[in-house]
């Protein structure tokens, strides 16, 4: 069931209080409006702002929801591409004027080069676990365009979890990486499937992308332990 997109669907058509639940392997349950989807760039966090600002040439928007940061990018001149598998968020998108979208996973796209790949509201959460992040990162230089650049934020959640006497932190043992985390997503009382979803700390991000030819740089960081950072490949790095 694609309840993102019904619930992005419904606040377009007018239902303001549309509202999804996120429910986490956590534990817990956040209620995210859709609302938040259709956010301009003055309600952006300032990460997202800084990333939008750092853009060029032709861009590549991964899990572009409801559009609004290609709709930005158009009005600054920038051809924009908005990837999603959410087809009821495609079409809430070109209502509201992206002109380019595409429907499918990331990992099975690969048409032309792009200037710019934007992975935003933590969308390296995409490759769902850590070991599965290089693959990730490899498949993303493959559309970059000559001194093309990757820029993606994401969070370090070690605080999420107890800190012992000593100072250690106890991971559950069923996890590879304390960032890996799952979710569902419940709309209108109907819940979708559990689907995974990576929270990378920078230095983890900085270790896979060297794996594949790639340079990690920290742009800036926030205050809730998220942070902003470019990747490109490391023969860019050398001219």
């Amino acid at each position: 069931m694609d309840l993102l997109g019904k619930a992005l669907t419904d606040y377009l058509d007018g239902r303001q209080d549309a509202t999804l639940l996120s429910h986490s392997s956590f534990g817990d349950t956040d209620a995210v409006p859709a609302a938040y989807f259709f956010r301009g760039f003055d309600q952006m966090p300032v990460l997202e702002q800084k990333a939008l600002r750092l853009a060029k040439g032709r861009v590549l928007d991964i899990g572009c929801g409801a559009g609004s940061h290609c709709l930005w990018l158009q009005e600054k001149g920038l051809p924009c591409t908005g990837l999603d598998i959410s087809s009821g968020a495609l079409e809430v998108a070109r209502k509201r004027g992206v002109k380019n979208l595409h429907l499918g996973p990331i990992q099975n796209f690969e048409v032309g080069k792009f200037d710019t790949l934007l992975l935003l509201m933590n969308g390296i959460g995409l490759a769902g676990r850590l070991k599965a992040l290089p693959a990730l990162l490899a498949h993303l230089t493959g559309l970059l365009a000559p001194e093309g650049q990757i820029l993606l934020d994401s969070s370090d959640i070690i605080y999420m979890y107890e800190e012992d006497s000593d100072g250690g932190v106890w991971i559950p043992g069923d996890l590879d990486y304390y960032g890996e985390v799952r979710y569902r997503w419940e709309y209108q009382g109907h819940k979708g499937s559990e689907f995974p979803w990576l929270f990378a700390d920078f230095q983890s991000l900085s270790e896979a992308a060297v794996s594949v030819g790639l340079e990690a740089e920290l742009l800036a960081e926030g205050p809730h332990y998220d942070y902003l950072a470019r990747l490109v490949p490391a023969s860019y790095q050398s001219h």
